[in-house]
């Protein structure tokens, strides 16, 4: 594989945010700006709470923990993120735990309470930046089988102690903010209300792509199509996020979603059949999969599903979880005025060290070491309405659903785009 320079993430200002209110779009918030820091107190190693439902081995607290730890590449050797993991909180400890271990060996004190880890056991705010990890976990599942992961519940502990001592510092949030739309909504609500740079998110829309393109920015978007795999909760988010951060780029930014509606089983053959756009970028974007499995396709899938999305400018968008037909994301979008369709693969690297989620960690670095999130906040929150809604119209049936909350969400993303440009070598190392 050619190495290629990775794309340079410079931080960027969104919108000025309006008052919430019942009726307000909800815009995005104006990054603080940190170029007032003294110098020396921005080249000093940020110091991190780790906030963490369980760290086992594979779990999102291990691969992301663990490169603070021992290094992007995990093998105890340069590089390694400049910020440095101070304390920890587990909420759950498994007999397969790893966290203890990890505190030992690298010297970060786990404490018993959310409190005391950001204030590492004294009467003040002690660190520079959280780390919210609410992935994995002995939970239980709703009526609509949305695992109960208590990121909102560990989100407002944190900004408790926020409130407690008037002061905040940034809090990266991995992976869905909330299974409930109400919650992930409130969640950058409280961000804004306490001042603090907010930043969320899984490690699909910046892993490494094949090819390094992303969609033209500013752009007019007509129709577009993601394809993945795996359960609708868990990967379902995934695969709404590696759609999102394509057609965010559009003409005229991110202006709401209107209607969210799941199909399944023949519903969902049927929509594709019927549907001229949805079947042509299906086919482009399945042709970037590396893990297509030879087979006819109807034979392979079991419980084919599509979240159908309608964008509040026209955009039409199908995102398909096709287990048994891949274990990859891909995406193609078609671009008014380019023949040419968009289309490219999300790839992800199966075991250690899980170059996609070196990729996540530069970008939460940017957050720690500027104050300024490398994209919206507001991406995530749409993202995770988008499932809650699609998951919400299964449960009733497969009814269409109107998304009048959905459709308030405005935010610009940056034109600077934050996805990793290089893959890995023969080693398993990151090649840049």
């Amino acid at each position: 594989m050619n190495r290629r320079n990775l794309i340079r993430c410079l931080p960027y200002l969104s919108l000025t945010g309006t008052a919430i209110g019942a009726n307000a779009p909800f815009v995005s918030l104006l990054a603080a700006d940190v170029s007032e820091l003294p110098s020396e107190k921005k080249d000093k190693p940020k110091r991190i709470a780790a906030i963490i439902t369980e760290f086992r081995q594979n779990s999102h607290a291990e691969v992301i923990i663990g490169k603070y730890l021992e290094g992007y590449n995990r093998d105890n050797m340069e590089p390694f993120p400049q910020s440095k993991i101070v304390s920890m909180f587990t909420e759950q400890v498994p007999e397969n735990d790893l966290s203890r271990a990890f505190s030992k060996k690298h010297n970060v004190p786990i404490f018993r309470t959310v409190v005391d880890a950001l204030t590492l056991g004294g009467d003040d705010l002690a660190v520079d930046g959280v780390i919210l990890i609410g992935e994995h976990g002995d939970y239980p599942f709703n009526d609509k089988d949305q695992k109960l992961y208590p990121r909102f519940e560990m989100f407002l502990k944190i900004t408790d102690v926020f409130r407690e001592y008037k002061k905040s510092v940034p809090v990266f949030n991995d992976k869905h903010l909330s299974y409930s739309w109400r919650q992930a909504k409130r969640m950058v609500e409280i961000s804004r209300e306490l001042k603090f740079p907010m930043f969320a998110g899984s490690s699909v829309p910046v892993a490494f792509r094949n090819p390094a393109i992303d969609t033209p920015f500013g752009m007019p978007q007509k129709h577009a199509v993601a394809i993945s795999y795996s359960g609708l909760d868990i990967y379902g988010f995934h695969l709404l996020e590696a759609l999102q951060c394509v057609v965010e780029r559009r003409k005229g930014g991110e202006t709401g979603v209107t209607a969210v509606h799941c199909l399944q089983n023949q519903d969902c053959w049927d929509y594709i059949d019927k549907t001229e756009w949805v079947h042509r970028l299906f086919n482009e974007a399945l042709a970037n999969s590396n893990s297509r499995k030879d087979g006819e396709i109807m034979k392979l899938v079991e419980t084919p599903t599509v979240f159908v999305i309608e964008y509040n400018d026209g955009l039409q968008a199908a995102a398909f979880l096709m287990t048994g037909l891949v274990e990859d994301f891909t995406v193609a979008v078609d671009i008014e005025g380019i023949p040419k369709t968009f289309s490219t693969i999300m790839d992800l690297q199966k075991g250690i060290p899980h170059h996609h989620f070196s990729c996540l960690v530069k970008n939460m670095e940017i957050l720690f070491q500027t104050g300024v999130p490398p994209y919206p906040v507001e991406r995530t929150m749409l993202t995770s309405g988008m499932l809650d809604y699609a998951l919400e119209s299964r449960f009733k049936g497969y009814k269409k659903l109107n998304t009048p909350q959905l459709a308030k969400v405005r935010y610009k993303s940056p034109e600077e785009s934050h996805f990793c440009t290089t893959g890995w070598g023969d080693d398993g190392k990151m090649l840049d």
